[in-house]
């Protein structure tokens, strides 16, 4: 799941969790700032400490899927290559955008992020001063500007991924 920071992608994700984890237990959630907190603050904002940063839960969601874990990944991807090498990586991959709007996300900015960076000179914001360059080819996209309550989104979600829709149809959800 990506979007600019403050899409809502840690909400969905957790509701998502929270959802599907009684009925399949292999079930983990990968959070893009968790992730960042397990491995330290040795990077920052950078562009290119973004693109370390996404190759790490890249690789933890790989090494994951390779145990035949269900992967949840919330993170602020912001390169197209990056992406495509998701579909490379996972060949059960869907990808979900929630696509909010700058203008939306400054509003919401649940973490204070573009309160802080107003008025700066290069603040290493995706959206700002770092090009986002929305997905193209989402197997998913929801507009987050009309889009429901969380649980709302979470089940437009389960509806498109096989793995979550088939838990529904056998009744185990």
């Amino acid at each position: 799941m990506t979007g600019l920071s403050g899409a809502g992608k840690s909400t969905v994700c957790n509701r998502l969790w929270d959802l599907l984890k009684p009925t399949i237990p292999e079930l983990v959630l990968l959070d893009g700032d968790t992730v960042r907190e397990i491995f330290g603050s040795q990077l920052g904002y950078s562009e290119a400490e973004r693109r370390i940063q996404i190759g790490r839960i890249q690789s933890l969601a790989k090494e994951l899927d390779r145990q035949n874990l269900v992967v949840l990944v919330a993170a602020l991807y912001a390169a197209p290559d990056l992406l495509a090498r998701n579909r490379e990586l996972f060949a059960d991959y869907r990808e979900i955008y929630l696509d909010a709007s700058l203008e939306l996300v400054q509003s919401r900015d649940p973490k204070g992020l573009y309160a802080r960076v107003r008025g700066q000179e290069n603040p290493e914001v995706v959206g700002i001063d770092i090009p986002w360059n929305a997905p193209q080819n989402a197997d998913l996209r929801i507009d987050m500007s009309s889009a429901g309550s969380p649980d709302s989104v979470a089940q437009d979600i389960i509806r498109i991924v096989p793995r979550f829709s088939d838990a529904i149809a056998s009744g185990d959800l």
